[in-house]
């Protein structure tokens, strides 16, 4: 059966444009068999083709190939016959051409083609540029980043602003704090302003990549700038505090960010919670989530596990079965995390047989779901009911597990736990 030949590709009119066609299809997984250079000129004849210049080679429809493909010694041999046939490159061929060689790791030919564009008429766009650096960089060449900008700035100044992000994003992924910071005296030197996504981003790769007064001092500097922290940026501050237990320290980021802002949900309130959770102070839990309520704002699955984890961890039964009682009014459904909060908190002081009372008021039929958000997990850790439940879950022979069904598998590796303890 032949594999019928994409229209949207530009169709060559020569005998030699129509092996370079060939070699097109191959590296874009069509098979070399299924056409010939006459059903090629039959197609340019019954007017699917387009006509190509005298001097400038179109080469644009074989483009996405090489680069994707990553064919340097191809490539190489492409653009010499091109240009034995007195033809030159567009800008899709160069920038093609040039990739191929990045992503090939070989820099110095990409160098080649990177200054043939500069010299020519043709100007580099966002994107091209943005790859090649993100190649240059993960290759380790920021030397070669910064020099690619200062030429950026005499070949086309009105591309420099995305170029800079896109920059600063690369060094950041990689780590390099020092060389994102050089990137960014560049960039005010120049009179750019730095935008909001690029500002959160740097206080992103600081909680990530820096130490926590790192961070506190990149953070300092975003809200001097009067550019607001987005959730993003949140969730990866509070993360490094969780990771070096800085529970105080979350707590009063929470409050510096403010508590009254809406357009994070429950996150801000959430991320207080947890702050008192995690250092089980309860009586400091409790006040928050009522000036939580009486602010205005709902309580959420991830509000109510927050202080179920805490009450179980605890053996606060009582205020474990009122926060059950307050989810129900407030038409909450439970997740696997508070189902796991019951069991472990019954199993932890031996209370077996009054699990099933417990378990009465829930909906134990009902099919497993996990919605609560991660970062409580990285706090508080998962109990020992969840993470029993989790190999069950992934087992892909079923897949509509009910509570029931995990409560009864959990109950059954602790019998047989314990008869081997005793039995030893």
């Amino acid at each position: 059966m032949e594999v019928p030949i994409p229209l949207c590709m530009k169709i060559p009119v020569s005998t030699f444009e129509a092996t370079r066609f060939q070699l097109s299809c191959k590296r874009n997984g069509y098979d070399n068999r299924s056409f010939s250079p006459m059903r090629v000129w039959q197609a340019k004849q019954d007017g699917n083709g387009s006509s190509l210049g005298d001097n400038c080679m179109d080469c644009g429809w074989i483009a996405p190939g090489l680069s994707r493909k990553c064919l340097p010694h191809e490539a190489e041999e492409f653009l010499l016959k091109i240009r034995s046939e007195g033809f030159g490159c567009d800008m899709s061929t160069l920038s093609a051409l040039m990739l191929c060689y990045a992503n090939s790791r070989l820099l110095s030919e990409a160098q080649v083609i990177w200054d043939e564009i500069l010299s020519s008429s043709f100007a580099p766009s966002v994107p091209i540029v943005s790859e090649l650096i993100y190649l240059y960089a993960t290759a380790g060449h920021f030397d070669t980043v910064i020099r690619l900008l200062q030429q950026i700035r005499l070949k086309n100044y009105n591309l420099l602003p995305d170029i800079f992000a896109q920059t600063i994003s690369c060094f950041g992924k990689r780590g390099e704090l020092e060389l994102m910071e050089i990137m960014l005296k560049e960039m005010k030197s120049m009179g750019f302003s730095v935008d909001s996504v690029t500002g959160n981003a740097f206080v992103i790769y600081y909680s990530i990549f820096g130490s926590v007064a790192e961070m506190e001092d990149a953070y300092a500097r975003l809200r001097s700038s009067r550019i607001l922290i987005e959730e993003e940026a949140i969730r990866a501050l509070s993360s490094a505090y969780i990771r070096e237990r800085k529970f105080y320290s979350l707590g009063k980021f929470v409050e510096n960010v403010g508590l009254g802002r809406r357009n994070v949900g429950n996150l801000l309130w959430n991320l207080m919670l947890l702050s008192y959770a995690a250092n089980f102070k309860m009586k400091s839990l409790q006040r928050e989530f009522v000036r939580m309520v009486e602010a205005g704002f709902h309580p959420d699955l991830t509000t109510f596990n927050i202080r179920a984890l805490a009450f179980s961890k605890m053996s606060l039964f009582w205020d474990l079965h009122v926060s059950l009682e307050h989810m129900k009014h407030k038409s909450v459904i439970p997740d696997l995390v508070t189902y796991g909060c019951v069991v472990d908190a019954y199993l932890e002081r031996r209370l077996v047989r009054n699990l099933e009372f417990a378990l009465d008021k829930m909906s134990i039929n009902d099919c497993v779901v996990m919605l609560t958000d991660e970062i409580v997990f990285e706090a508080m850790g998962k109990g020992d009911f969840h993470s029993s439940a989790e190999p069950p879950l992934e087992f892909k022979s079923k897949r509509n597990w009910t509570y029931k069904e995990l409560i009864e598998i959990h109950l059954k590796k602790k019998y047989r736990s314990n008869q081997a303890f005793w039995n030893y």
